[in-house]
């Protein structure tokens, strides 16, 4: 009997993923290149219109611990699915909210709102996968092509909806945005199962592989208790670092949903630029952030292994978010269109260079409570960006954009002083004397395991 060719049917869900995730910053920031037309039609101010992207973050942030639950309870390829037609319908309802009703704003929020509530789940559900269906020493570059798609999505939005609307209107970019995601989710579901065992397509060489490399509780949904009574069914969490990364990524997700929400909007209102070259130029923070974040997560864990997780995890977004913020207090004051463009996109990457620490060191220190604990930090973040879809056009309207840049410059610094008390050398469980043993060149060569 011959023996069925080694398969790669995780890299293909963890590429559909990726997909999943472009599509979900499509639907969500759509609206910052409709803005302009938008604005016009429903007669908003920017400081309304930041209103709406303020009630997304809202519900994107409340429901980030749930989801997680959600797709522990029903698995990554259903929630999944679902949530992507759930996006789609809320993206589709946008564009029939009548104009000159009394209550536009209010329902064009709840919708938005919405929407938030439906994508939030995107993440804790992949990161499902990633634990049923991805080996330990596989799992830094299959997250990096999962946070790829997050610039990727942002980056090929501008373009694309610039396009339609030139064509067609604001309303038939949200149309295809909707059919679009609803066609790679059944692309998604037909081709996902939970897990690899009961995939058709698995040779049993890469289960074989899959099996080997998954760590304690996740190789089936049984095993879970095993992993639970590790450190007696205590997990002694460093909330002091916690708390201090949950800041440093408020800071982070202020700073990131400028360029998604107001980066196109700036270029076009405050630089001059036409919508064209709007649309052209408002893709390249999206494009560096695509770029930076796998290579950020390259360069933590190759200085983790040589120098320790102090330089590896904390020196790496020390490093990345100050640079990202020389990047934007220089960018914002450069006279130059063009130039200031690329400096301001140069501070998105940097921004991305450090978005690995944040989830690897929380679970290095969380533990087994690492899914609850990520999802606080990520509340963090998605606040940041609720306030900053609404304050950053209010300073802007009161003291220039600016002005708008340096806040989020100072919040860089900020964020990164924040990791400076940060110690990922206790994980969950150990005392000050263990800690100091965790540090060893065979404590350094466990794998991470990231939640989203």
């Amino acid at each position: 009997m011959i023996e069925r060719a080694t398969s790669r049917v995780r890299w293909f869900l963890i590429f559909w993923i990726f997909v999943l995730g472009a599509v979900a910053f499509l639907d969500r920031t759509n609206i910052a290149v409709a803005g302009i037309a938008i604005l016009k039609e429903y007669h908003f101010s920017n400081t309304q219109l930041g209103s709406l992207s303020s009630a997304f973050l809202i519900g994107y942030a409340i429901l980030q611990a749930p989801g997680g639950l959600i797709a522990d309870w029903l698995g990554p390829r259903r929630v999944l699915a679902a949530a992507v037609v759930w996006w789609g319908i809320f993206t589709a309802l946008a564009t029939v909210v009548p104009a000159g009703l009394g209550r536009t704003l209010r329902l064009f929020m709840a919708i938005r709102f919405l929407l938030g509530i439906g994508e939030a789940v995107i993440y804790p559900a992949s990161n499902q996968f990633v634990a049923r269906w991805i080996p330990t020493t596989e799992r830094g570059i299959a997250n990096g092509i999962i946070f790829a798609g997050v610039g990727f999505g942002a980056g090929i939005t501008p373009p694309l909806i610039t396009a339609i609307m030139l064509r067609a209107g604001w309303r038939w970019s949200f149309w295809l945005s909707a059919v679009i995601g609803i066609v790679v989710g059944a692309v998604w579901f037909v081709a996902a199962r939970d897990r690899p065992e009961q995939h058709p397509r698995v040779s049993a060489s890469e289960l074989s592989r899959i099996k080997s490399g998954l760590t304690v509780g996740q190789g089936t949904a049984s095993s879970r208790g095993s992993d639970a009574g590790h450190d007696g069914g205590r997990t002694r969490v460093p909330w002091g670092s916690i708390f201090a990364i949950t800041g440093s990524y408020f800071c982070y997700g202020y700073v990131a949903w400028i360029f998604f929400s107001w980066f196109f909007i700036y270029l076009a209102t405050v630089r001059g630029m036409n919508l064209r070259a709007s649309a052209g130029y408002s893709m390249l923070p999206f494009l560096a952030m695509a770029t930076c974040s796998p290579l950020g997560g390259l360069a933590s864990d190759a200085i983790t292994r040589r120098r320790g997780k102090r330089w590896g995890r904390c020196g790496v977004a020390v490093f990345g978010i100050a640079l990202a913020g020389v990047f934007l207090a220089v960018g914002s004051r450069v006279a130059s269109a063009s130039v200031a463009s690329l400096v301001l996109a140069g501070g998105a990457g940097a921004l991305y260079l450090s978005q690995s620490s944040f989830w690897s060191v929380t679970a290095d220190t969380a533990g087994r409570s690492s899914g609850f604990v990520s999802g606080i930090m990520n509340m963090g973040g998605q606040i940041g960006g609720a306030v900053t879809a609404s304050l950053t056009p209010a300073i802007a309207a009161r003291f220039g954009w600016t002005a708008s840049f340096l806040v989020a410059a100072a919040l860089c610094a900020l964020g990164s002083a924040a990791w400076l008390v940060v110690n990922p050398e206790r994980p969950a469980g150990q005392g000050p004397r263990q800690s100091a043993q965790a540090d060893t060149p065979a404590a350094r060569s466990v794998p991470i395991v990231k939640n989203i």
